[in-house]
């Protein structure tokens, strides 16, 4: 499901003369064939509350589970869906000029103390005081920003048309357990030059590729209750074990452990609201 655009409010967002904007938003199956990559003049915050966001970029996929926020750059082209219920808090930011904010888009992880400052910031009104206590907020806001710490949940997505044939073929069949040389030679190169192309473009190996494109793919599957199981076979594991072995080497803990500390937080969110 994508989250709603529409352009005339977008216009109305970038033009109102505060720093910070915030509009919940609950994403609908209508709006998934609905919306176009876009931008916006202002910097976007999405926080979710339930389900995972993904928002894609030119040359990436940012992926945002519960406790988790991406922050999309000012006039950055993307595309934000979900995966699974989604419910996210969107902030649309205009921050004084500072070289502590994110430069990229990036995803982050979102401490208590940040999460409810957003959840308050989504009640202002649009003309909140700037000299008042909404105000206030909005500094601290930024400050929590800049200091928030960032997620490696990114799957760069290489710009040779090649390259990306092989990231379609890759998750459409994310279970094949072709060679390198073999997925090479689908796309028309040899294993030597798609190695260099993969290094050059996204500064990676194939198998670091693919292993990040599986933490992408699991983290789909997982947020719509998916078991642990029923991912590993789908992306071609021999057993659970060894894709939990995986999955902690990329992202520090065991996916049950992950998924289960972000839904208690996406819960005790939902409760507060």
């Amino acid at each position: 499901m994508y989250l709603d655009v529409r352009n005339d409010w977008l216009a109305y967002v970038d033009e109102l003369p505060r720093a910070l904007v915030a509009a919940n938003t609950v994403a609908s199956l209508e709006a998934l064939e609905q919306s176009p990559r876009h931008r916006h003049r202002k910097a976007q915050l999405l926080f979710t509350v339930r389900g995972v966001i993904n928002c894609e970029v030119e040359d990436a996929v940012w992926i945002v589970p519960p406790r988790c926020a991406v922050w999309i750059p000012a006039g950055l082209p993307h595309i934000v869906f979900g995966s699974g219920e989604v419910e996210c808090i969107s902030l649309f930011i205009e921050p004084p000029q500072t070289p502590q904010l994110p430069k990229d888009c990036c995803t982050i992880t979102v401490s208590s103390f940040f999460r409810h400052l957003l959840m308050r910031a989504n009640e202002f009104p649009e003309y909140y005081d700037v000299d008042g206590p909404d105000g206030r907020i909005v500094a601290v806001i930024f400050d929590e920003l800049a200091a928030a710490p960032v997620e490696d949940l990114r799957l760069p997505v290489p710009g040779d048309p090649r390259l990306k044939k092989l990231t379609d073929l890759l998750i459409a069949a994310p279970a094949d357990h072709a060679t390198v040389a073999e997925w090479a030679s689908r796309i028309a190169l040899s294993e030597r030059s798609l190695s260099r192309m993969l290094t050059e473009e996204v500064g990676m190996s194939f198998g670091q590729w693919r292993r990040q494109l599986h933490i992408v793919l699991a983290l789909r599957h997982l947020s719509t209750g998916k078991t642990v199981q029923a991912v590993a076979m789908d992306l071609g594991y021999e057993s659970a074990s060894s894709f939990v072995t995986m999955f902690r080497k990329m992202v520090g803990k065991p996916p049950s452990r992950y998924l289960l500390e972000r839904l208690r937080s996406a819960s005790h969110d939902h409760a507060e609201r």
